[in-house]
């Protein structure tokens, strides 16, 4: 690796990652100002994505010491995947040799970023994932625009479906009848598009709630797996009624839980198998997973479309709850594809649906046949 960043000497502890999302005009660059200005975050490097030849939002951040980086060559979701690892790098490399110090990145990208490629680059680049952990999307969605930005935009529905937090701005210019009415409106539609995520107003908005909102929290010895999944928040009905005028018709949340174990190679073959199917529309899949094999310590995965994150074999259940738990947001599936994809490698018979042998032993299956398994 000539031109990766220098390897640490000894045991590092992977470094937080935040990523900062929302649609053009949102106010993602002024909650980004805000919150650089808490301790918590002193010590944080910040790339900032803008899109076109002349970079502006750079101006605008206060934070403009050696951990702020600008990358000005295109969007993040297309042509500069290569420019942000290098930019990571090049991070590294100054932490490793001393010459910078910073415990956390942000990054923010540009208002018509897809946030999937940016995840993609932490989650499966070897070198990203030995150094970072991603620690929560937060996106941020303009109060008085937003369901007019939801309408239009089918990038500013996938920023508010993968995230884990959502940030509301522009609420104290919300002073009719008509316009608090259009804000009700628009938490119960962000409500429907991702139950899990908490929604809270820019104003009220402190670091402590956008950070330490992934797997892994660094005051926490035991993974908060509850926290992480928030399982719960997908057990009310999110349905709303069809419009095709809505981007947000087609994106579902649901969970799937179950007390069998599964055996680990069923797992896997039911992760490929809904990958290879409906891989772009997997906006966002977290689980924790009972493994036959070793049903004492579960499996944790998180994926982001095709592309999941190795999977991490806790020491231990973290709580009393010993059941497998996925949570799925999707777009333009419907969740019973994906229920009775389970319940077949589960073993779990199912009236005119095909069970595990059925898919695995044939031929036309993407495995290739039960050859494939031996």
């Amino acid at each position: 690796m000539s031109q990766a960043a220098a390897r640490p000497r000894g045991p590092v502890p992977p470094i937080p990652l935040n990523l900062i999302t929302g649609f053009l005009g949102a106010g993602k660059t002024t909650l980004l100002n805000r919150l650089l200005r808490d301790p918590a975050l002193a010590q944080a490097a910040v790339i900032i994505n803008e899109f076109g030849e002349i970079g502006l939002d750079h101006l605008l951040v206060e934070h403009v010491e050696d951990g702020v980086m600008l990358l000005a060559t295109g969007c993040l979701c297309c042509t500069v995947r290569g420019d942000l690892v290098n930019t990571l790098e090049k991070l590294l490399r100054g932490l490793d040799n001393g010459r910078m110090s910073f415990n956390r990145v942000i990054i923010e990208t540009t208002g018509l970023a897809d946030p999937a490629p940016v995840l993609h680059t932490i989650m499966v680049h070897p070198y990203m994932q030995l150094r970072f952990r991603l620690d929560g999307v937060a996106t941020v969605v303009d109060a008085v625009n937003g369901a007019a930005t939801l309408d239009a935009h089918h990038e500013a529905v996938k920023q508010a479906a993968v995230a884990d937090r959502i940030v509301l701005t522009k609420a104290d210019l919300i002073e009719t009848a008509a316009r608090r009415e259009g804000l009700a409106a628009l938490r119960e539609r962000l409500a429907a598009l991702n139950p899990a995520a908490p929604v809270i107003k820019a104003s009220d908005t402190h670091v402590t709630q956008l950070i330490n909102c992934g797997l892994y929290d660094a005051t926490r010895k035991i993974p908060d797996v509850k926290r992480w999944l928030a399982a719960e928040a997908y057990a009310h009905d999110h349905h709303h009624h069809h419009d095709v005028n809505r981007h947000d018709d087609r994106i579902r949340a649901f969970t799937l839980a179950s007390e069998q174990a599964i055996p680990y190679s069923a797992f896997e073959m039911f992760l490929d198998l809904v990958r290879s199917m409906h891989g772009p529309n997997l906006l966002r899949v977290k689980g924790i997973v009972k493994i036959a094999e070793m049903p004492d310590t579960p499996i944790v995965i998180h994926g982001v479309q095709h592309v999941f994150h190795p999977p991490v074999t806790l020491d231990a259940w973290p709580d009393a709850d010993h059941r497998t738990r996925l949570v799925f947001i999707v777009n333009d599936i419907a969740p019973r594809a994906i229920e009775d994809l389970f319940n077949a490698f589960l073993g779990i018979a199912q009236v005119d649906q095909p069970d595990r042998a059925a898919l695995t032993d044939n031929p036309l299956t993407p495995f290739g046949g039960a050859d494939h398994l031996r």
